[in-house]
């Protein structure tokens, strides 16, 4: 039997369980995908443990970048991106940025060139990755007021309509908080704009309602965790 899982805070919307073991029954795989909750004060601790005692795990909010001192080494994508989705023999590496490119290339239009990536995160690392390879030029859009990243109030109808790609990597709507979303200018998106949100649980978060308000594409986070589900399996088995 091997043993698979993934630590993070909260984990009650984290579907990868019901992946993973859904997989392993359909192909006959000997193996159980556990989720593990930690809070931050007891990170350090857990990673020990799950290094010792799986044969691999995932990574997810909010410790995508906080793991990396905890581990070995570094994959070079990973360490490019600076934040790890995925561990197998204590060494770190980022899928999220594969899932997330080839769930939103079909979804792209010729005039997109511009993005906001909501959020600074891990996930918002691995997007802005994805992005480049994309050659989509992203910006970064946060709370608070940083060099080289845009805030909320800044976010007015010219940076709107310049930016056609808008990718939440923020917990603003997950369950179980499902009423709050990204404070941006919903009023001027347009049918020339993409919303896409990390986010999978809900399936339409207030965000993605609010953008197709505004008859906007929208997708959410359900293939590109599927997708860099898939590729964290190649991982595990080498």
């Amino acid at each position: 039997m091997r043993h698979f899982g993934i630590i993070g805070f909260p984990l009650e919307h984290s579907f990868s369980a019901q992946f993973f073991n859904q997989k392993f029954a359909t192909e006959g795989i000997e193996a159980e995908y556990s989720l593990y909750p930690t809070r931050v004060e007891s990170l350090k601790l857990k990673v020990e443990r799950l290094l010792s005692d799986l044969d691999g795990f995932n990574v997810t909010y909010p410790y995508k970048q906080a793991i990396i001192p905890y581990l070995n080494r570094i994959d070079p994508t990973a360490q490019a991106i600076g934040a790890v989705n995925v561990v197998y023999q204590r060494t770190g590496y980022n899928t999220d940025y594969i899932g997330f490119m080839e769930s939103i290339r079909p979804l792209l239009h010729k005039q997109d060139r511009q993005a906001l990536v909501l959020g600074t995160g891990g996930a918002a690392k691995a997007v802005c990755y994805a992005l480049r390879l994309l050659g989509i030029v992203p910006t970064l859009v946060s709370r608070h007021a940083a060099e080289g990243t845009l805030t909320y109030d800044d976010l007015d109808s010219d940076i709107m309509n310049r930016h056609t790609v808008i990718v939440n990597c923020t917990p603003l709507g997950m369950y179980p908080d499902i009423d709050t979303c990204p404070p941006i200018p919903y009023e001027h998106l347009s049918a020339q704009h993409l919303l896409y949100d990390c986010i999978y649980n809900p399936e339409e978060t207030l965000f993605l309602r609010k953008g197709k308000a505004q008859g906007v594409r929208t997708q959410n986070g359900i293939e590109m965790l599927t997708g860099q589900a898939k590729e964290a399996w190649k991982i595990w088995n080498n």
